[in-house]
């Protein structure tokens, strides 16, 4: 099966401060949707595993993209995060076909990313809105990394779409403050802590 891509869109963001002191070297979060047809709209096919296969590629590529567009440099990427937006003639579990061909990308791509990828999915209009949840790409509790971005593409999903979303920043919220596990202090290099 073939992947029908329609079009992919990226978006970046530069925070200098949140409210207090600027940043001596800004945030980046930057985020890339691609919107494709959904092989399995309107109607219920009970194998459909076998299409995360067919979109591994477009996850490296997706990869790729983003990290050139937040600036080229892996080493750089402390954060992450996927979604997916399925339109409303899909279901939920067509979205969970982004897992592996979306998270294992990323982290295939940064090197060193021990961190399970956080994801969320859902059933959507066009021009609906995801958050997609992020945290630190080596140690999932890190706290100051805990964080999310909206993505929303105006005319995606259509019904019969799926929206595929990868996240990365540079790092943590702006003054992050509520103490729990500093980056600086991952040890275990277990994933989590």
């Amino acid at each position: 099966m073939s992947v029908d891509v329609r079009k992919i869109v990226t978006g970046v963001e530069d925070i200098w401060h949140d409210g207090g002191p600027p940043l001596a070297d800004p945030l980046r979060r930057g985020w890339i949707a691609c919107v494709i047809a959904n092989p399995f709209a309107g109607r219920y096919e009970p194998d459909i595993e076998r299409f995360m296969d067919d979109l591994k590629p477009m996850g490296l590529e997706c990869s790729r993209r983003l990290v050139a567009a937040i600036g080229g440099d892996v080493g750089r990427v402390e954060a992450y995060g996927k979604g997916a937006l399925v339109g409303v003639d899909g279901e939920i579990e067509h979205g969970a076909l982004w897992h592996v061909p979306g998270g294992y990308a990323m982290r295939e791509l940064l090197g060193q990313a021990l961190a399970i990828v956080p994801s969320t999915a859902k059933l959507g209009a066009m021009g609906a809105g995801i958050d997609i949840p992020i945290h630190h790409k080596d140690a999932c509790y890190v706290r100051s990394h805990f964080d999310a971005i909206t993505v929303t593409v105006a005319d995606a999903p259509r019904p019969d779409e799926m929206m595929f979303v990868l996240v990365m920043a540079t790092g943590g919220r702006p003054h992050a403050r509520v103490g729990g596990l500093q980056a600086s202090e991952i040890s275990k290099w277990d994933g989590q802590r």
